[in-house]
């Protein structure tokens, strides 16, 4: 119990000053009296090692007094109370610690505080008049403490509409219709709820947590469709051969070797990461990596992956939209976050991308993915039973996180860096590795009957759900919390990081505590699962929640949206550049092209990731003679003594969705497919996680993301393959206080992992021998450039992206992976963003010799004079191939379209040419220093 010892002081000099500034200064005559009281919470020391301290060292007999656990004032009209925030330096708790020792007293932390106690009649307003004109407290480094009162109930049933929607803005974030079903429900149990009851229900049935948007009845364009959710695993689940569990866990698994799964699970940080970069990101990973281990009854994170998405670094100051952090800045915390989560967890980083566009200046999206692997007997999803304990193991709960659930469902506007700031979770890796180790050796000692991550929402949304069927009692006083001062709702509501949620049987507690104990990690029992049927939350035996978990959980009114595409007409061209017509202004457009943030070099941000940790890797980011030649995937090998391993791999392009979400869709997914399948990956034994970070949806931008769960499901039949997990994040909208309004370019991240039986028979990107022969593989889209890299160099925003035929895509794909098998592929890399000429830089680059094409054959046969448009093509789902000769590609390429570009060369250029005539050549040590000096420039 904490132990708190109050001191007050005759004559009290503190209060007369504080009384003669109010009537002096503020002119306010109301105020008769105003009296100090010193307060200390000590946590860890009985009730009589508080009396002796009282005694001895915080107060003087000849003219103050003390009281322990009561108060000293009865009779005051106002209280404030003036507390250090939690982990700022309090210059009085060293003397205290050094002077309890002097006693013989064991003291690891105490709080110390102010109170003032008013006498006479005054508003609120004039209160905090008070407070902040007369400086009674320092924001910067201290915060006024609420009162200890362990509930208060919110007047909610007597509010009109206007009221409601003022308590739902800023902490709630639901709309009218969803807080009148809340009013209407008190209102039949005739009473007022909690402010813990209206915090649960609004984390519960947040978009972040109920997913709203996915599920909703739409209208597109005047026809009634299928919820996105419902599409999506209609059409996943009819590719179920590899699934062992989807949609129903914290993360997808599917089949593996030996008796084992892997699992995945893509997650988005964006709205923490928007105001607090660092912190914001570092709890991403933490996040995801619980995700994994909240699988099943606990799997082991083999690996971490990030994807991010920021305006360009150098943004003009001016453009900055106001409340929202320079991208630079954000760039560089959010890459520290990651860096330092994953390499002190010992989880390597080793896939990911990073792209820009300006309209991510307000809002950057921050997509965290793991990816682990986990006995099969383990794999499923499991539940607890009546009477079964609930267990947190783990981190102890502070105020960080409140309302990250909810807050990340609203819209970005200029307050929320300010009030929302709390919202950002702090994380402690080091905690966690602790904490993993321990559950999953109290997994295989089958201690745990069900676990669930304490995610968004924290206790509430991880024991709300693992409860639902069965009920829970809980006791909020037995949660272990880093300071005093809580409210209880805070400690229900709160994201601290680092916890985990059991279900543990009572016969098998004193087991789990002696695993955790041996691991150094916390365990507390909350409560019990208790078959009630409610959800039902105590603090110091007051009960201070008590709610029906159907309510809770099915409430929630299904929303009706409607979504209308833009009147603005989609892929028109309105102009096309100019063919460049010499050999400087092709190197010009080379150079601007490598250039650019979207394609230049990586490899500063990727060494600062340990992507070695855990002895797993078998092909690295980088490749090559100088290890310098970006991969397009990653070869896991979790097992030492065997050839079997995991190939992870993704895509996305957001500019492409702008214009075209469909087919902009359509390139992620093959995008995502052509990484794994480059590497030596078979993609029909792969499958897929789905990401979608969207504007706020209104009408076009509900439009749009109809549009791209159509492509995502018309890719999973095509190629027949499931979606296994995913995620929605459906706010990044800004809206400023001038009515300006920024939306991002809608975001679909594809991710794949799947199994590959022999890692030896895997490829790297980097060219092998010298006068080998280059084949372009695969079906190139050489009239459509829009959303290029090209395009955007010459400022043109239209064009009709490149349509993937999804026809000729599988074969493509197989023929690929089978000239890997065979050995008869040497080198593979897959065409994206900068084109078929970026592709041939950097196998040159990775293999540190160069390459002589020529264009001639490819422009006959495609009837197209534009050399440009082939060579900054971005057509997803082909491939640069390196073969031993013409003869081996007309072998093992027979089918599927190809042509053979060329030679490499031990020259280290790049050379191109149209019959005889040189289009334009360049050393690749030139091209190098270009590609490479963006981001050198930015992290060094």
């Amino acid at each position: 119990m904490i132990q708190k010892i109050r001191v007050i002081t005759n004559p009290d000099l503190i209060g007369q000053s504080v009384l003669s500034e109010i009537q002096n200064i503020l002119n306010l005559n109301s105020i008769k009296k105003v009296k100090t009281i010193k307060t200390y919470r000590f946590p860890d020391i009985s009730k009589e090692e508080a009396k002796l301290f009282a005694e001895k060292l915080l107060s003087e007999n000849i003219n103050q007094e003390f009281a322990i656990n009561k108060p000293l004032i009865m009779d005051a009209d106002h209280f404030i109370e003036i507390s250090y925030k939690p982990g700022v330096m309090n210059p009085e708790i060293a003397s205290i610690i050094k002077a309890a020792k002097n006693l013989n007293i064991k003291v690891n932390h105490v709080e110390s505080s102010r109170e003032y106690a008013f006498y006479g009649k005054i508003k609120k307003e004039e209160l905090a008049q008070i407070i902040t004109r007369l400086n009674l407290f320092n924001p910067t480094v201290e915060y006024i403490r609420q009162k200890d009162d362990p509930v208060t109930f919110v007047a909610l049933t007597m509010m009109t509409n206007e009221e409601l929607m003022d308590l739902s803005q800023d902490k709630l974030f639901l709309n009218l219709e969803e807080m009148k079903i809340i009013q209407n429900y008190f209102k039949k149990i005739n009473r007022n709820p909690t402010d813990c009851e209206l915090e649960t229900i609004a984390q519960t049935w947040s978009e972040h947590s109920g997913h709203k948007t996915f599920k909703a009845q739409i209208r597109v364009n005047g026809k009634i469709k299928e919820p996105l959710i419902k599409r999506i695993k209609k059409e996943a689940l009819k590719h179920s051969k590899n699934i062992v569990s989807a949609f129903i866990d914290n993360s997808g698994v599917i089949d593996f070797y030996d008796d084992f799964a892997i699992c995945g699970k893509v997650e988005t940080h964006n709205s923490p990461s928007a105001i607090e970069p660092y912190g914001g990101a570092m709890t991403g990973s933490g996040g995801v990596f619980r995700d994994i281990l909240g699988t099943g009854l606990g799997a082991k994170t083999l690996a971490s992956t990030d994807i991010f998405c920021f305006a360009n670094p150098d943004l003009n100051p001016s453009e900055l939209p106001v409340g929202c952090l320079p991208p630079r800045y954000l760039l560089k915390k959010v890459v520290s976050g990651v860096r330092d989560y994953g390499n002190r967890m010992g989880i390597p980083t080793n896939n990911g991308s990073l792209h820009f566009h300006d309209d991510f200046r307000a809002k950057p999206t921050v997509i965290v993915g793991a990816y682990g692997i986990i006995p099969k007997k383990f794999a499923k999803k499991r539940s607890p039973k009546i009477g079964d304990l609930v267990v947190t193991v783990g981190g102890k709960t502070g105020r960080d996180g409140i309302h990250g659930a909810t807050f990340s469902s609203g819209e970005m506007t200029d307050r929320t860096i300010s009030v929302n700031s709390s919202a950002v979770q702090i994380g402690n890796a080091i905690e966690q590795k602790r904490m993993f180790d321990a559950i999953l050796e109290a997994r295989d000692k089958d201690l745990i009957r069900a676990i669930q991550d304490c995610g968004g929402g924290g206790f509430s949304s991880a024991i709300g759900e693992i409860a639902e069927k069965t009920g829970v009692s809980i006791d909020l006083e037995k949660a272990p919390l880093k300071y005093d001062g809580l409210y209880p709702w805070e400690i229900w509501l709160s994201e601290s990081q680092e916890r985990m949620i059991l279900a543990v049987p009572k016969d098998k507690l004193k087991s789990l505590i002696e695993v955790c104990e041996k691991y150094n990690t916390e365990v507390a029992v909350l409560g019990k699962f208790d078959g009630s049927k409610k959800l039902r939350l105590y603090f110091h035996k007051e009960i201070i929640c008590d709610l029906d978990m159907n309510f809770l959980h099915n409430g929630l009114p299904q929303r009706k949206m409607t979504g209308k595409k833009p009147s603005a007409s989609q892929g028109i061209l309105q102009i096309e550049p100019k063919i460049p017509n010499s050999k400087n202004e092709w190197l010009e457009i080379l150079k601007k092209n490598l250039s650019n943030p979207n394609i230049c070099s990586k490899e500063p941000i990727l060494r600062l990731y340990d992507h070695s940790v855990q002895g797993t890797n078998i092909l690295k980011p980088f490749t090559g003679e100088n290890m310098d030649g970006p991969n397009d995937a990653v070869v896991l090998k979790p097992f030492f003594e065997k050839d079997y391993g995991m190939v992870i791999s993704h895509g996305l392009n957001p500019v492409l969705n702008n214009i075209h979400p469909y087919w902009g869709s359509i390139w992620a997914a093959t995008e995502a497919l052509s990484n794994y399948t480059a590497v030596g990956g078979d993609y029909r034994k792969a499958s897929l996680i789905n990401n979608y970070i969207w504007p706020f949806p209104d009408e076009e931008s509900l439009w749009s993301l109809d549009k791209s769960v159509d492509a995502v499901c018309d890719f999973m039949k095509a190629l027949k393959i499931p979606v296994v997990s995913g995620k929605d994040s459906l706010s990044s909208t800004y809206r400023g206080k001038d009515g300006k309004v920024i939306k991002i370019p809608p975001v679909l991240c594809i991710s794949v992992f799947g199994k590959i039986e022999n890692i030896q028979k895997t490829v790297t990107s980097d060219f092998k021998k010298e006068n080998s022969t280059i084949v372009l593989v695969g079906k190139m889209d050489f009239s459509s450039m829009g959303g290029s890299s090209y395009f955007e160099m010459f400022n043109i925003l239209g064009g009709m992206v490149p349509h993937i035929d999804l026809k000729i895509l599988p074969n493509v794909l197989r023929q690929v992976f089978e000239g890997i098998q065979k050995e008869k592929i040497l080198a593979a890399h897959d065409i994206s963003e900068g084109g078929l000429i970026t592709t041939l830089f950097e196998m040159g680059l990775g293999g540190s010799m160069g390459t002589e094409i020529d264009l001639n054959l490819l422009l006959k046969k495609t009837r197209n004079n534009r050399a440009d448009f082939i060579l900054f093509n971005e057509t997803a789902g082909c491939f640069i191939t390196e073969v031993e000769n013409e003869k081996t590609a007309d072998e093992i390429f027979k089918g599927v379209p190809y042509f053979v570009l060329g030679k490499t060369t031990k020259l280290k250029n790049i050379k191109v040419k149209n019959k005889n005539k040189i289009i334009f050549e360049e050393k690749i040590d030139v091209l190098k220093k270009v590609w490479q000096e963006p981001m050198r420039r930015i992290f060094g």
